[in-house]
């Protein structure tokens, strides 16, 4: 993005940054002083450019507290390599289902064979040349329905118009106790009574107290756990966070490296259906101070739960006020799916509301709606009703 003359930010001596390019290269060619006048007690103008002209309001929430040049400049082009990364990697998704979808539709027509070098050939074009017909045309590539699933809370699955991509990723989003480990057993449950196989990683509650809480809400745990149906494994982050770190040690900076540890969080000879890990706040607390390591983390965790072929969900706490959904900033944009949930004050009471900021692939209503928990049957949405 490059914004016009008027709009450019003026360092100190003159010079004219039009982008986030521009910025970090005249920065590294200027003394301290240059950076540090434009951060003071009293005014941030790279913060303020940021947010206000190039509409980046999560970096210039990231940015905002630094006021040394170096780490400063790191951040910026940490952002740029997580939305280089992210973009790369949405363009290859997109290639790989086109492709996928495009000459399996053929297949299905009958107008494709597979060739014994791998490559794919036309049946109609052989015959006709055969019979020296003239060619016939090809018919439009057969596409397949988007297969989609509920989630099985009362009065949530009204705000999305198809139901949620199976296979999506899904983050839960929210402050502490507004209702995102509610609702991820409430849709366990709906997996469970519904023949799936449901996998709950839990990396701060105890097994123990997870059932508990699936007992309050009127779901009998053991019988699903009796049935094969769910499976609840304890994660230790820390032991995670060591094996990343030694793995990332041996990796010579190589930012794609495969990690085993990750491949065994989930049961072997268990195929799960849905998936909840719960949270991605306990798994960044392990990386504390290792930034690098937690984010080759994240982008891998999601590549297995998308190999899988599960729906996860992905619990991340986060402050009220903010409107970043995650730690790295990095989560909500390799999730299919974004869901928040607040605690919003009215008057001398708070009242838990729930948003869908963002589903792929379906239409979804976009609005804050207001919802309670209770006893016996969990979350329940009044997706009619207005929170303001």
């Amino acid at each position: 993005m490059k914004v016009e003359e008027k709009e450019a930010f003026v360092l100190l001596r003159g010079e004219k940054a039009h982008n986030l390019n521009e910025l970090i290269n005249k920065l590294e060619k200027s003394p301290d002083d240059v950076f540090l006048y434009h951060i003071t007690h009293e005014k941030n103008d790279f913060y303020n450019w940021i947010r206000d002209v190039l509409k980046l309001s999560e970096l210039a929430e990231r940015v905002k507290n630094i006021n040394d040049k170096t780490p400063f400049l790191d951040e910026l082009k940490k952002w740029q390599e997580e939305k280089s990364f992210v973009r790369k990697l949405l363009r290859m998704a997109k290639k790989i289902s086109v492709h996928k979808k495009v000459i399996g539709g053929l297949k299905k027509a009958g107008t494709v064979i597979q060739l014994s070098d791998g490559s794919v050939g036309s049946v109609n074009a052989k015959k006709n040349d055969e019979k020296n017909d003239l060619p016939t045309t090809t018919p439009e590539p057969v596409i397949p329905p988007v297969e989609t699933i509920t989630l099985g809370i009362q009065g949530f699955d009204q705000l999305i118009l198809k139901g949620i991509p199976k296979g999506s990723s899904i983050l839960l989003c929210g402050g502490p106790g507004s209702g995102k480990t509610t609702f991820a057993l409430q849709t366990v449950r709906h997996g469970t009574e519904n023949g799936e196989n449901c996998l709950y990683l839990t990396f701060e509650e105890s097994v123990e107290n997870l059932k508990r809480h699936m007992i309050d809400y009127g779901f009998n745990p053991d019988e699903a756990i009796n049935s094969g149906k769910l499976i609840i494994k304890k994660v230790d982050p820390f032991d995670l966070s060591r094996s990343v770190e030694a793995l990332l040690a041996r990796a010579t900076g190589e930012l794609m490296i495969e990690i085993n540890e990750i491949e065994g969080i989930i049961p072997k000879d268990f195929k799960p259906v849905r998936i909840i890990l719960d949270s991605l706040s306990a798994v960044s607390a392990a990386f504390a101070g290792k930034e690098e390591g937690y984010r080759i983390y994240v982008e891998q965790l999601f590549n297995l739960f998308q190999r899988t072929g599960a729906t996860s969900f992905l619990i991340s706490e986060i402050e009220q006020s903010t409107e970043k959904y995650s730690r790295s900033g990095i989560e909500e944009f390799l999730a299919d799916a974004v869901i928040v949930f607040y605690n919003i004050r009215r008057d001398n009471e708070r009242v838990s509301a729930v948003e869908i900021i963002k589903i792929r692939g379906t239409p979804f209503q976009k609005k804050v709606v207001p919802f309670k928990i209770l006893d016996q049957k969990g979350i329940v949405v009044y997706p009619q009703e207005g929170v303001f």
